[in-house]
């Protein structure tokens, strides 16, 4: 009897620890999440080139060390959206399903990359108005989705290929791609700015997270990837 609860003390352990784990890994990335929207709120309100870390640290009530893991520097912080819809990308494509042509797999990438564009717009729209603005900064305005071009069009031609340079149509592809996105992002980003600004001076009108303003975003990225044939839904 002594041995059986032993074992089941054992195994109660055991189904504890991957628990222990997941808790972990959700409030580590509730602590990024913090420290980001705390950098963000901050560098919308003085600017980037005003706000250090210190100050991100005592906004998010984390000590430095904490920050570091997370994040090498500032920079690398304000960058994080951006890098994040990368990922957000590769991942998209990767679920797409065997049977899709690359333009299949590349739009329905794409619109979900919009949806968590528009989930993260105001972040976007901060580091669009910081790059242009900074004094110190001198990163291109969204300059990582295009160097992803070519890790996507290799990632899309592994889809039914063993290797081997990119082929020139699944290169052109990709940058038709990537420009139609760019050219939606900036004008919903545009817009949003201008609904935020109208928010700001009290005139009213849709907030940016509205069900309208989604629908309008919907409508726009349709209207800009059907303009292409080989991007066409």
């Amino acid at each position: 009897m002594k041995l059986d609860m032993m074992q089941l003390g054992q195994h109660g352990s055991e189904s504890r620890e991957p628990a222990m784990d997941g808790l972990r890994e959700r409030k580590s990335a509730r602590a990024r999440t913090a420290t980001l929207d705390a950098g963000f709120r901050l560098f919308a309100e003085r600017g980037y080139d005003e706000v250090t870390v210190a100050d991100i640290c005592a906004a998010a009530e984390i000590g430095r060390r904490t920050f570091f893991h997370y994040f090498p520097g500032k920079e690398d912080l304000l960058k994080s959206p951006v890098r994040d819809m990368t990922e957000h990308l590769t991942a998209a494509v990767g679920q797409a399903p065997p049977a899709a042509t690359d333009g299949q797999a590349l739009r329905a990438a794409m619109a979900d990359l919009a949806s968590h564009a528009m989930a993260h717009q105001s972040r976007l729209d901060v580091y669009r108005r910081i790059i242009a603005a900074s004094a110190t900064l001198r990163l291109p305005v969204f300059g990582t989705l295009s160097g992803h071009e070519l890790r996507l069009a290799r990632q899309l031609q592994a889809r039914h290929s063993h290797g081997g340079p990119v082929d020139l149509d699944t290169r052109l592809l990709v940058a038709r791609a990537v420009a139609a996105f760019r050219v939606w992002l900036d004008l919903t980003l545009d817009s949003t700015s201008a609904i935020l600004d109208s928010a700001t001076a009290g005139s009213g009108g849709p907030a940016p997270e509205s069900e309208e303003t989604m629908a309008a975003a919907r409508r726009l990225f349709d209207r800009i990837f059907d303009a292409d044939p080989l991007l066409a839904g």
